[in-house]
């Protein structure tokens, strides 16, 4: 009982050690680093103390935290470099300037949590680790980082007043209150941001002062397709201007974009030629969530950036990737495409050839044989017409070509034009099919000999045309 009783103690400690670490901050040994850590910080850090313990300055770590231009990590290259030094101020945790690889592995494994997005921005306000966030510390951090150009943003406003309390009542945020109103602020600067453009409150703002709200607030959430072509959301409705409700749908639905990309997937999933509609959208999205999760004009925000390049209304996946990934590049996407295809075209190009003359082939058989069928009757007509003897003087069996058109018909009926048919079209359909695919070949062969460097050269002409009736004669007499 004794030793079941230290266990749970144990467990008890090991939780609240766990709670403290992550809620209220406090500082705790620093995670043992591994090879790999310890590595990647001794290719960093330029200094040793007199100790002989290697250290990392500001610059040393965003060097080593920043993503290299060509890395998956592409999408991070809105951020400017140097907008990594706040997260410094979290892994410096004796303010001292510079972090031992011991701050480096603390970091790291904050980096790994689920929730790092919200205990690193905790960790940057609580500046004492006393795991509350104080109005005043908010402020003045926020004051010192925010830059010149930065959108206005009201922290006395009502929306500020529900988390912060108001002016004579400020209050300290827990982790949990924190993060909470974190997830909250995006929205809340986007609205504060609209209502600074709309001074004369229309309830709309130009294209122009849209974009420099979403640039200026989650430009390294969005792809450059969506960042070049934010302007013409003005198209989705009737307006020159953009409404709040469209800002807020693609606020929306940039919120819920890893959302859209599942429904996306799942309707085209059950698409037959691997593309939706609107409407698809729509169905799909109904029956993933249990409630209502995207309104017809956030879908229409949707469908309007994801067809700037298609307008058929039927849209692929390579359609949507253009909005829901933010590593999405132009140039990226169509060199892959371009290489895919060349390779592809390389390794079937000998059997497509094959494939076409068969093809060509056919056609020409197909296009003889009917040709043969149409004229029949007049060949039949003319070769009767010579063919035919006087028995009696003066007397002829046709008298001409209809008369003998008449008589065929009358004697042996509508079919009787076509007797012998199936003989001729023996000789005739080979005989047009290798005639044309000759002509086909050699024109082939000679494309890009003309006058513009595109066309077939008059030469080749007479050459193609000359050949084709050579092996006509030769092959079918």
């Amino acid at each position: 009982m004794a030793g079941l009783t230290d266990e749970v103690a144990s467990k008890s400690q090991q939780t609240a050690a766990a709670v403290v670490d992550a809620l209220v901050g406090h500082e705790a040994p620093a995670p043992e680093a591994s090879a790999q850590i310890r590595a990647h910080f001794d290719k960093h850090a330029s200094s040793t103390s007199p100790e002989g313990v290697k250290l990392m300055s500001q610059v040393d770590f965003i060097e080593a935290i920043t993503p290299p231009p060509d890395s998956v990590a592409a999408a991070y290259h809105k951020i400017p470099r140097e907008q990594y030094g706040i997260l410094f101020l979290v892994a410096d945790r004796s303010r001292k300037g510079q972090i031992t690889v011991q701050d480096y592995a603390f970091f790291e494994n904050v980096l790994s949590k689920p929730d790092a997005e919200y205990e690193i921005a905790f960790r940057l306000f609580d500046r004492d680790g006393t795991g509350v966030v104080n109005f005043s510390d908010f402020i003045q951090l926020y004051k010192e980082n925010k830059s010149a150009d930065a959108l206005p943003f009201d922290w006395n406003s009502s929306w500020a007043s529900l988390y912060l309390g108001g002016q004579k009542t400020r209050r300290e945020l827990t982790y949990a209150q924190f993060s909470q109103m974190l997830r909250g602020v995006q929205g809340e600067r986007v609205r504060q941001a609209f209502l600074h453009f709309d001074k004369k409150s229309t309830g709309y703002i130009t294209p122009a002062e849209f974009e420099e709200i979403i640039v200026k607030t989650q430009k390294h959430k969005l792809s450059d397709h969506l960042l070049e072509n934010l302007h013409t959301l003005c198209n989705v409705g009737l307006s020159s201007k953009i409404s709040y409700a469209h800002v807020r749908a693609f606020q929306n639905l940039m919120k819920d974009i890893d959302l859209v990309e599942v429904i996306v997937r799942k309707a085209i999933a059950k698409s037959k030629d691997g593309s939706i509609t609107r409407a698809d959208f729509i169905n799909e999205a109904a029956q993933t969530s249990r409630w209502g999760t995207f309104t017809p004009m956030e879908a229409d925000v949707l469908f309007h950036f994801a067809s700037l390049d298609n307008q058929t209304g039927r849209l692929s996946i390579q359609d949507f990737a253009k909005v829901v990934d933010p590593s999405w590049k132009p140039s990226e996407r169509l060199s892959s495409e371009k290489a895919t295809t060349t390779a592809s075209s390389s390794r079937s190009k000998p059997l497509q050839a094959v494939l076409k003359s068969v093809y060509n082939f056919g056609l020409g058989a197909i296009a003889g044989a009917f040709g043969a069928t149409m004229v029949y009757p007049i060949d039949l007509v003319k070769t009767r017409m010579q063919n035919q003897r006087v028995t009696v003087v003066g007397e002829r069996l046709y008298l001409n070509s209809i008369d003998c058109a008449k008589k065929v018909i009358k004697n042996e009926g509508f079919t009787g034009l076509y007797r012998g048919l199936g003989p001729q079209l023996v000789g005739v359909a080979p005989e047009k099919a290798i005639k044309l695919t000759v002509n086909d070949i050699i024109r082939g062969y000679a494309k890009g000999t003309g006058p513009d460097g595109k066309g077939v050269s008059l030469p080749w002409e007479i050459m193609a045309g000359g050949t084709a009736g050579g092996c006509q004669v030769i092959f079918t007499k």
